[in-house]
């Protein structure tokens, strides 16, 4: 009966999580306007979904991001949809593999890390403040350098193509978006990773 009640909780745990991130990839609330640039919230609650939840949570809700991004990317197509969308493919079968890993495959890849990072830190007492810190910028990161790291990897040619450069330019341009962007992404990510999980970890304990 126990065992029931806690696979009950988690599930809807999740769930409401889930929901969570289809309403900031649906909304404005999935962006934060920084000096610079705009800064996505989307894979928070993937990240505080593993940290409370555990990996296998935290590689659903990854997921839910994931067909989150490849919805909009096909609904609403950008310069580089190709690379998130199967439907916006131009190199075929093997480019609809491709797009399905970077839109879901890397996101999964969030709350995997997130997860397993959390329990790691834990194991080995780290003080909770800096495992979430860490935990949030990580998990950040791991989206940002999955990503964009894939892209290059598996669409560099078509990159190119869609900035309209040399294809030599395309690892400057990889690497200018992980630091314009990624970089204050993960900052913000581990502050409001930090925030919102000492109040939910709190919450959950008393659960």
């Amino acid at each position: 009966m126990e065992k029931t009640k806690k696979d009950t909780r988690w599930m809807v745990s999740v769930a409401l999580m889930a929901a969570i991130i289809i309403v900031l990839a649906n909304t404005p609330l999935g962006m934060i306007q920084l000096p610079i640039i705009k800064a996505t919230t989307v894979h928070i609650p993937v990240i505080i979904g593993a940290v409370l939840l555990g990996p296998a949570a935290g590689a659903i809700l990854g997921c839910v991001f994931g067909i989150c991004s490849l919805v909009s990317n096909t609904m609403a197509p950008t310069l580089l949809s190709f690379a998130f969308s199967p439907f916006m493919s131009t190199t075929g079968l093997t480019g609809v593999v491709k797009a399905l890993w970077i839109s879901i495959g890397c996101r999964i890849m969030i709350g995997v890390v997130a997860g397993w990072l959390w329990i790691l830190l834990k194991k080995f007492n780290v003080n909770q403040t800096i495992a979430l810190v860490v935990t949030g910028f990580a998990g950040s990161m791991t989206n940002t350098i999955f990503v964009m790291g894939s892209i290059y990897i598996l669409f560099a040619q078509q990159y190119a193509q869609a900035k309209e450069v040399a294809i030599t330019a395309v690892w400057g341009l990889i690497m200018g978006t992980v630091t314009a962007s990624g970089i204050p992404e993960a900052v913000a990510a581990a502050v409001l990773v930090l925030a919102l999980g000492k109040v939910l970890l709190k919450f959950m304990k008393r659960v």
